[in-house]
């Protein structure tokens, strides 16, 4: 018996989706998969215009690109360097920002770019082709790739809220040095995730040349403009470290990783990942200097969760918290502190992303 003709296109994918999964192999992710080509059939049945399906098709081969180049480095830490594309190779910043890659990398970490020149460039040849990314992005101008990346790294990209998009989940460290719009727009980007939780905790270091100005001005304009205006929290700007020495922004960010590992939400709890666990006392520390931040209860420290189960085997030990996700200065400051303490521990583990 012919099954009876289905009586809108809408219905026509809907089972043109299910016949596709059942005939997918068994897939960890396959709720995920499912719930995205969901998504995509939804949009198919409402009336939108060609360019926003090839906004659509272009975002997601972005995102497929660089999804398939990183995933045999997921557990490394990288860090990302921004700066302008303008500054030349003979200059005080290039060699800067040369040597600086090249430090970061015996911590462990990887680099990551923009792929162009300048600023961009020093970090990919201090990096060494091994051990460098470079995120391009087509312009008219000034973004050719530059010659320091292995091909197999290089993820070109259509637009730039993608880019943007793999700079930050693929980081666990910035560090800028001077630049233009684009460097000041990264600066922001990053800050204002950092500030409203919309990203994971990650140290944000500013690079200047010996008695350089360039991120001191910056800062007077936050301080005179954003801080007093009460436009941003006193605790803010502990996000962010300026420094024209290459040792102290090298040692922030591996202090940052020294006893903090990563930190993830399970319901309404922040869940803060430990490589080594932190004795009584410092607990209770913890507590009386930063009741402030917590909406109910204690901090308090616990093996892994049972909702971490994939993830056990990341960090020693947890601190669990019902944090207000609301100073994330704070937090910041939690963490310094919590580096403080404990035993010394070199983590180059790049956490799951969830």
């Amino acid at each position: 018996m012919t099954p009876a003709p289905l009586s809108h296109p809408f219905e026509a994918l809907q089972s043109d989706l299910s016949d596709l999964l059942e005939r997918l192999p068994h897939h960890k992710h396959g709720e995920l998969i499912q719930l995205a080509l969901a998504a995509i059939v939804r949009m198919a049945d409402e009336e939108i215009d060609r360019l926003d399906w090839k906004i659509c098709n272009a975002a997601l081969r972005d995102m497929e690109q660089a999804f398939i180049t990183f995933y045999p480095y997921r557990h490394i830490r990288k860090i990302a360097i921004f700066g302008s594309a303008r500054i030349h190779s003979d200059t005080i910043e290039y060699q800067m920002a040369k040597e600086f890659a090249r430090r970061i990398t015996e911590y462990g970490f990887m680099v990551i770019t923009g792929a162009g020149g300048g600023i961009m460039q020093a970090g990919n040849e201090g990096a060494g082709k091994d051990k460098s990314f470079g995120l391009n992005i087509q312009l008219p101008f000034e973004q050719g790739a530059n010659p320091h990346i292995d091909g197999t790294k290089l993820v070109p990209f259509k637009y730039f809220f993608t880019r943007k998009l793999f700079f930050l989940k693929e980081s666990d460290a910035l560090a800028l040095f001077p630049g233009g719009f684009g460097t000041q727009d990264e600066a922001f980007e990053c800050l204002t995730l950092c500030q409203t939780g919309k990203s994971s905790p990650v140290p944000l270091v500013l690079i200047d040349k010996p008695g350089g100005d360039y991120w001191h001005d910056w800062q007077a304009y936050i301080q005179g403009q954003l801080l007093k205006r009460g436009l941003i929290s006193p605790e803010d700007p502990s996000i962010y470290t300026i420094t024209d020495d290459l040792h102290v922004a090298c040692e922030a960010i591996a202090q940052f990783y020294r006893v903090f590992h990563s930190c993830r939400y399970v319901g309404n709890r922040l869940v803060i990942r430990l490589n080594s666990e932190l004795c009584a006392e410092d607990v209770e520390l913890l507590n009386n200097k930063f009741s402030d931040i917590l909406v109910k209860g204690k901090i308090e420290q616990t093996s892994p969760l049972p909702q971490e189960a994939q993830e056990a085997q990341v960090g020693v030990s947890r601190l669990v918290l019902h944090f207000n996700q609301r100073d994330l200065g704070r937090l910041y400051q939690l963490i310094g502190t919590i580096n403080q303490m404990g035993s010394t521990c070199q983590a180059t583990l790049h956490p799951e992303r969830k």
